[in-house]
């Protein structure tokens, strides 16, 4: 294909840019690395003329999800090992779907994201990926109401297209550093227009582009999440911004976030309809250039492979993004199609959420006494350091409280899923080595009052040790899942409080502050 020059230096450069990127991540043509990666022809009239390449864990069962993911410019199906993907489908089961763009369309191997003939429903690329997905349900007989996809630049660029042309395919999304959909019908305008100065329209503007692809179709949206680095140098940060306006607008949310926060210190916001169900959520991470971020590691919660275009900056976006769509279990699946139809509806809105509380700091403290509870004292360090667990340099054990407004997750919402976020603020010692961090939960207030006070530290909980929160010195750390008495405990519309303590009384000074605020935040999942 022939590119006005514009667009040709853009092209030029970020080929450039990404070279390193195809030998950290060995993303040769035609290569997909990970074990049970295969390549599928036969998939239909293919009129996009793409690879397709799909991962599915060994033994996978019939009637579970499918994620179909986007590559960007010169990377090839191996993206989705790199983002993640692969290594969620084995943990959480559900195929991967990654379809690679050919020279032969693209000389950058981009995905036509600004193309009429390539963007447009039942044309072009979005035709074969659309092919895919169909291929894919009927050889694994796969949930055809489970059907998400997500991509990185040209790749969420193209995600958007996806969304608008098949909310009767996709249940959900991740766009990361793309474009909003219909920004672009030319390459001039999708270089200079959308992602050098980013172009801006009303959310109405924007919403009506979306639902001006499938004019026809009055059913449920997909949920949306979007990502993309607050210092992106190729695609300009604004669009952001229009990727929210554009599809809170078509989910009918409105432009106020139900939730700001931050996840693992970068600022997050969710929108949420008339039900109360999160629709769309926005992540701008500080700091970071254009790519995909991971967080290389065996965690829990970690993923991917760095290199350039996939940047470490400790938040795996293809978990979170998971997360948001259901695929770990938090959320429950969508009844199956009735019909083996590939192209059923997605799930139906308002069933199921997370949502994310951030603590009230002016309920918060920690209270300090001798072992046995004797002489206890409301700490003074709480607005200055945060708040202290563990045994101080005066031998007292400390246990902080944290209270929480349920008010906003929905009312009559049953509570299946509960994890505790803390940020490391300073320490002494390691208390991890003769402990273990519990926490404790009180439907209500611990004390007489909300606010802290001497009896906080000897209250009953209503459940003891709910949670245990593994040993960590910096950044954040994450509990594992509350009990089910915990979860019991966190009912909508009330407060909860925890409380942090070590299960043992600590025989030498260790301790360690936690942030107070948007540093500790609790997530709830959700079901109505």
């Amino acid at each position: 294909m022939t590119y006005d020059t514009p667009l040709r230096r853009w092209w030029a450069a970020l080929a450039l840019l990404a070279v390193a990127a195809a030998g950290v991540l060995g993303l040769g043509h035609g290569e997909a690395r990970a074990a049970g990666t295969v390549q599928v022809t036969g998939f239909g009239s293919n009129p996009g003329n793409l690879l397709m390449y799909r991962y599915a864990p060994t033994g996978l069962a019939a009637g579970r999800p499918v994620v179909v993911a986007l590559h960007g410019c010169t990377q090839t199906a191996s993206y989705g090992e790199a983002a993640g993907w692969t290594h969620w489908a084995d943990a959480w089961g559900f195929a991967v779907v990654m379809p690679q763009q050919q020279s032969a369309n693209n000389s950058s191997q981009c995905f036509n994201w600004f193309q009429p003939g390539d963007f447009g429903r039942d044309a072009g690329e979005a035709l074969s990926i659309r092919q895919m997905v169909a291929k894919t349900v009927a050889d694994l007989g796969s949930d055809p109401a489970r059907v998400y996809v997500t991509g990185l630049s040209a790749g969420g660029a193209m995600t958007a297209a996806l969304l608008a042309d098949y909310p009767d395919v996709f249940a959900g999304g991740g766009v990361v550093a793309g474009l909003p959909y219909h920004c672009a019908t030319t390459a001039v305008e999708a270089s200079v227009n959308c992602m050098t100065m980013g172009t801006s329209k009303t959310p109405q503007q924007w919403g009506d582009l979306v639902r001006q692809a499938y004019p026809s179709w009055t059913g449920a949206r997909p949920k949306v999440s979007l990502w993309q680095g607050s210092s992106d140098s190729v695609v300009k940060p604004v669009n952001l911004t229009e990727l929210m306006k554009q599809w809170t607008d078509v989910a009918g949310t409105g432009q106020t976030p139900a939730v700001s926060d931050t996840v693992a210190g970068h600022p997050h916001q969710v929108y949420r309809d008339a039900s109360g169900a999160d629709r769309v959520e926005v992540y701008s991470i500080t700091g970071m250039d254009h790519g995909q971020p991971v967080d290389p590691g065996s965690g829990a919660e970690q993923c991917g492979t760095a290199g350039a275009y996939v940047l470490d900056v400790n938040l795996c976006a293809s978990y979170r993004i998971g997360r948001f769509w259901g695929l770990d279990g938090s959320a429950p699946s969508p009844s199956p199609s009735p019909s083996s139809s590939p192209s059923p509806s997605p799930s139906p809105s308002g069933g199921s959420g997370s949502t994310q509380l951030s603590d009230d700091t002016a309920l918060d403290g920690y209270v300090k006494a001798a072992a046995d509870g004797g002489s206890p004292a409301v700490g003074t360090l709480a607005g200055s350091l945060g708040l202290a667990v563990g045994r101080g340099t005066d031998g007292k054990q400390n246990r902080a409280l944290l209270s929480f407004d349920t008010s906003a997750l929905p009312a009559g919402a049953t509570v299946t899923g509960a994890r505790l976020t803390l940020g490391y603020g300073s320490g002494s010692g390691d208390p991890w080595a003769a402990a273990q961090l519990t926490v404790d939960v009180r439907d209500g207030c611990f004390g007489a009052a909300c606010t802290t006070g001497t009896d906080d530290w000897a209250a009953p909980a209503s459940t003891g040790a709910a949670a245990t929160v593994a040993r960590f010195t910096s950044g954040s750390g994450t509990s594992g899942a509350f009990s089910a008495a915990g979860l019991a405990a966190i009912r909508p519309g009330s407060t909860v409080q925890l409380r942090l303590q070590f299960d043992q009384a600590l025989a030498s000074t260790a301790y360690v502050f936690v942030q107070r605020g948007a540093g500790a935040v609790l997530t709830v999942d959700w079901t109505r």
